[in-house]
C-alpha cells in the first residue's frame, strides 16, 4: 500500500468513522452553476457528499460527472438515488427523497431498488433502508448531520419554544416579513444554552466541522465561532429570501416541498434524469488523489467542497499530493471551486507542487475570480462557510 493511501485511510477514519455523515448536500449549487459555466464538453469531479449536487451538475449541462468520496456510505446514498430515479415513479420518488418517508420502504427496496446497487451499497441499505420507513422520523433526521437536525428540532420545540415563529419565517412571503419575525424572535433563539452548545467541539463535529476548521474561524472571524454562527443565521433568516432555501427547511421540518427542494427532486428534472441523463454520472469510492491517479482522461472542472480545511493541519503533505494529482489530470481551461470555514485559506500559500520540471508555490498557477466569488458568496443560501473560491489553472 502506498503511503498516501495509508494516510488517506487514516484521514477517512478520523473524519467519518462508520457513519453516513451527510444526508443532503450543504453547498449551494446555484452558486456553482454560475461559477462553473458548464458545457457538454466538461468533465466534472465533485466530492460526492449526499450526491445532490452531482445530479445538479448533470442538469446544468455537464458532459460527465465523476462523484468521488472516501466514505462508501455517501456513495451508497447517491447510488440509492440513482436506483430510485431509474426504478420508481415520481410520486414514490418524492415521498422517499422529498418527504424523507416511503411507505413500505423495505418491500419496495427489495423488489425495485436493491438489484441496481453495487454490492457494497447493497450491503449498507440491506441494513439501513429502515431510515425511510418511519413517518415520525424523516430520513433527513438520520445519519450524523441528521442527528444534529433532530437536536435543532428539540431545541426549537422544548428549549427556545419558538417553533411557531420559525415556521412563520419559513413561510414569510417577503424579505421584510422575514426580518420583522426574526427581529422579535432572535433573543429566543440565541439563548445561553445555544451559545454554549455552539462553542463545543462535539456539536461542531456533528456538522462536519473539524478542529482545524474551527481554529480557522476562531482566529479569523471577530467574535469567533459563536459569533460566526449567529451572523450566519441572521443572514439566512433576515438578509436572504428564504422561500427557496431548501437547505434550512429540510433540517428544520424534516422534508422538502415541491417548490422548495433540490433541482433533482423536481418532477421535470426527475424525468430528464430518468430519460438517460444519469448515465453520465459515475460513482467512485476513493480519495480525490486516488481516483485521479487511476483515471485516464482529463478533468476540466473540480469541485472540492471544504475538505482541504481538513487536510490543512496534520495532513498537509496529503494536500500537496492531491494538488499534484489535480495538475496531472487537469484539462486546458480547468476551473476549480472550493469552500472554507475560514475567511481566508492562507494554508494554500504554502502548498508546493511540481510543474513543468520546476518546484512552484500553488498560487502561482491559479488565477482567481475574486470579484465573482465574493458576489456569489453573499448570495449563498446555506451561509455556513466563511469563504468561497473560484480559480482557473494558468496554462
Amino acid at each position: 500500500m502506498a503511503i498516501s493511501e495509508w494516510v488517506s485511510g487514516r484521514v477517512f477514519k478520523f473524519v467519518h468513522g462508520n457513519n453516513l455523515v451527510y444526508n443532503t448536500c450543504w453547498e449551494d449549487p446555484r452558486l456553482d452553476r454560475q461559477a462553473l459555466e458548464l458545457t457538454s464538453q466538461d468533465r466534472v469531479l465533485v466530492i460526492t457528499s449526499a450526491g445532490c449536487n452531482a445530479l445538479d451538475y448533470l442538469l446544468a449541462g455537464a458532459g460527465h460527472v465523476y462523484a468521488v468520496d472516501m466514505n462508501p456510505r455517501q456513495n451508497a446514498l447517491l447510488e440509492l438515488k440513482l436506483s430510485a430515479i431509474r426504478n420508481l415513479d415520481y410520486e414514490r420518488f418524492f415521498q422517499m427523497f422529498g418527504q424523507g418517508y416511503l411507505p413500505n420502504a423495505e418491500s419496495i427496496y427489495a423488489s425495485h431498488l436493491r438489484t441496481s446497487l453495487s454490492p457494497t451499497s447493497r450491503k449498507y441499505w440491506d441494513r439501513w433502508i429502515r431510515f425511510f420507513d418511519n413517518p415520525a422520523k424523516s430520513f433527513y433526521f438520520r445519519g450524523t448531520s441528521g442527528a444534529f437536525a433532530r437536536l435543532i428540532g428539540i431545541y426549537i420545540n422544548r428549549i427556545a419554544r419558538c417553533r411557531k415563529e420559525v415556521q412563520e419565517i419559513l413561510d414569510a412571503p417577503t424579505l421584510v416579513d422575514q426580518q420583522e419575525i426574526y427581529s422579535r424572535t432572535r433573543d429566543k433563539i440565541w439563548s445561553k444554552t445555544l451559545r454554549f452548545a455552539m462553542n463545543r467541539d462535539t456539536t461542531l463535529s456533528m456538522l462536519g466541522v473539524p478542529k482545524a476548521q474551527r481554529k480557522q474561524i476562531d482566529e479569523q472571524y471577530p467574535g469567533g465561532i459563536v459569533k460566526f454562527v449567529e451572523d450566519s443565521l441572521e443572514a439566512v433568516f433576515a438578509k436572504i429570501p428564504i422561500q427557496d432555501n431548501y437547505f434550512w427547511r429540510v433540517y428544520i421540518t424534516g422534508s422538502y416541498t415541491p417548490n422548495c427542494c433540490p433541482e433533482y427532486v423536481k418532477q421535470a428534472n426527475f424525468e430528464k434524469l430518468k430519460d438517460g441523463l444519469i448515465d453520465k454520472l459515475t460513482v467512485n469510492t476513493d480519495s480525490v488523489q486516488g481516483f485521479l491517479e487511476k483515471h485516464d482522461g482529463q478533468i476540466s472542472r473540480f469541485v472540492l467542497l471544504d475538505h482541504m480545511d481538513w487536510l490543512s493541519d496534520h495532513y498537509f503533505p496529503l494536500l500537496e499530493s492531491e494538488w499534484q494529482a489535480i495538475l496531472s489530470r487537469a484539462a486546458p481551461k480547468t476551473r476549480i471551486l472550493w469552500r472554507s470555514g475560514g475567511l481566508r485559506t492562507e494554508f494554500m500559500n504554502d502548498v508546493t507542487v511540481q510543474r513543468n520540471g520546476r518546484t512552484v508555490k500553488l498560487p502561482e498557477l491559479l488565477s482567481f475570480h475574486s470579484e465573482l466569488s465574493t458576489r456569489l458568496h453573499q448570495l449563498d443560501r446555506v451561509h455556513t462557510y466563511g469563504s468561497f473560491y473560484i480559480a482557473d489553472l494558468i496554462g
